[in-house]
């Protein structure tokens, strides 16, 4: 259940701008990895908010403007498919997840961040298993990304419309992983992620 007891304990140490961090697009065959850093004003009660995946699109959508609306600071990042390929997915996250939180206009000085991973940030950082279903500012992070990366794969679908992005948002379904066996890859595929394509 969402509520904002990790905000409100670290607001008793001391803490005054609490940013929730997550991420979009870890798995998918193509396109960057999107992520988002929020700050929520403290107890601010958003009806309907949720881990983003738990959402439909079109309520993710009309979150997506209230938490834009309503947060005290957000910012949207990304790590592109080719530092996915020189670096991997998880430091390429990380990478997406500090450039969020570097671009906050308000500067946080801790961030909550989603998963089991909470290294090399410049404040301190605390990763949350499942944090989006716990924080407040993490599912309101969640939210940013996801609906951020789904609307990429929209434009992504239009500019390579063989491998029906738009349905699967480039994760790797039998539809997708036939389309890039029948089309091959395009420059927006993550070289890592399809190494099926080498094997006969």
């Amino acid at each position: 259940m969402l509520d904002y007891q990790l905000e409100q304990e670290l607001f008793a140490q001391g803490y005054s701008a609490v940013c929730g961090v997550d991420e979009a697009g870890r798995g998918p065959l193509c396109g960057p990895v999107v992520a988002a850093a929020c700050i929520l004003p403290a107890g601010l009660l958003i009806e309907g908010l949720n881990d983003s995946k738990k959402l439909t699109a079109k309520k993710r959508d009309a979150l997506f403007d209230l938490i834009r609306e309503n947060a005290i600071s957000y910012c949207i990042a990304e790590a592109c498919v080719e530092e996915i390929d020189r670096l991997n997915i998880l430091e390429a996250t990380l990478l997406a997840m500090r450039r969020a939180i570097d671009g906050l206009s308000v500067s946080a000085d801790f961030a909550l961040i989603d998963g089991n991973v909470a290294r090399d940030f410049q404040i301190p950082a605390k990763a949350v298993i499942h944090g989006d279903a716990i924080s407040p500012s993490i599912a309101a992070a969640s939210i940013l990304a996801k609906v951020t990366r789904d609307r990429q794969c929209e434009e992504l679908d239009r500019l390579y419309p063989q491998y029906g992005i738009a349905k699967h948002k480039g994760y790797g379904t039998k539809a997708h992983m036939d389309a890039l066996r029948e089309h091959g890859p395009s420059p927006i595929h993550r070289k890592q992620f399809i190494r099926f394509l080498d094997k006969k």
